[in-house]
């Protein structure tokens, strides 16, 4: 059998058998229960697979997702000139053919493109549940500025709701949709129930956040619902977690870091954190943080968040880059 001849439900069987068992495991949780059964099954139905066709399996795959980069990048028109400069005319008519199917079921795609800080003028007034769902459609960079710019007392509900919400009607999302298209003049079809929401969204937006914003969703969060709360927690990494860092890991971080935004970041911190830094540095380096910490004297809340949001990255990119692993909650609990 060639690909051209397989299904998309065979064709996504083929690649997660080729992914292991580690990683399609992680594809399989983000999906539903009725296509994780449909999937489960046709892995299980399927015979012994011929090299090239799970090779033309992944190649397909490659080049579809490398499409959607290009569309990320410029649009339909910039992925179709790439494709067509790399693959040829009849092999980018097939890829883009297989793109815009595809990109049929992502709402909102219209807001890639639009400033937040618009986006943000224009849900203002809206109601907090309208404006969860369209931050659950956005970007977390973008959503991040659109939350940060609500009202406090909406962030944090906002924040609540984004993370207890599961699946929307398609209606709903149309509605949605066609206010936002008559006023930002956008067009984009729905259809199917979209699964938006969760924490991860709001993990995301929280991470791409200012500090003050991520203090002011968590102490929301705490006072409608603290198990809530606990469990964003538990998926994020914050500044004093350094502190569960095992040592050598601490080490790597301090070698990006610089001292002068090291003392910032430790002014005002709880002493076990100071000392887990402290202990992780040679005598003379400690000493002479100390003695750069004493210098600054009082810094300004806004300098010492920044300065922890900036090393906070730095902990991200490493653990994104496998240099070190981040676990909290159990062995086998991994957070980024």
């Amino acid at each position: 059998m060639t690909t051209a001849e397989m299904t998309g439900l065979r064709k996504a069987a083929v690649l997660l058998v080729q992914m292991g068992k580690e990683h399609s495991a992680a594809v399989l949780k983000s999906l539903r229960d009725t296509e994780v059964e449909a999937l489960t099954s046709e892995i299980a139905r399927l015979d012994a697979v011929d090299v090239e066709v799970a090779d033309a399996v992944l190649s397909e795959f490659q080049q579809l997702v490398t499409a959607r980069q290009y569309y990320s990048q410029g649009g339909m028109p910039f992925a179709e000139e790439v494709l067509v400069a790399t693959l040829g005319p009849e092999r980018a008519a097939e890829v883009m053919a297989r793109l815009s199917a595809s990109m049929v079921e992502m709402p909102f795609e219209f807001l890639r493109r639009v400033d937040p800080r618009l986006i943000l003028s224009f849900l203002q007034d809206e109601h907090p549940q309208t404006i969860t769902l369209v931050l659950a459609h956005m970007a977390a960079e973008q959503a991040a500025v659109v939350l940060s710019g609500l009202p406090e007392s909406v962030q944090a509900d906002v924040a609540h709701r984004l993370a207890v919400m599961d699946r929307t009607s398609p209606e709903i999302v149309k509605q949605v949709e066609a206010h936002l298209e008559r006023r930002l003049s956008a067009v984009l079809q729905s259809s199917d129930y979209s699964t938006v929401g969760g924490l991860k969204p709001l993990v995301d937006i929280i991470n791409n956040s200012d500090r003050s914003t991520e203090r002011l969703i968590l102490e929301g969060l705490e006072q409608r619902d603290r198990s809530l709360a606990d469990e964003v927690r538990a998926q994020m990494f914050m500044f004093e977690d350094i502190r569960m860092l095992d040592d050598r890991s601490v080490q790597l971080v301090l070698r990006q870091v610089d001292s002068k935004e090291l003392a910032t970041a430790l002014k005002g911190v709880r002493a076990d954190v100071q000392d887990k830094i402290l202990s992780n540095m040679s005598e003379r380096g400690a000493t002479a943080l100390r003695e750069e910490m004493d210098v600054l004297g009082p810094v300004r809340l806004k300098q010492v968040e920044e300065a922890q949001v900036a090393i906070v990255r730095q902990v991200r990119s490493l653990e994104e880059s496998g240099q070190i692993v981040i676990s909290r909650g159990g062995d086998d609990d991994f957070v980024v």
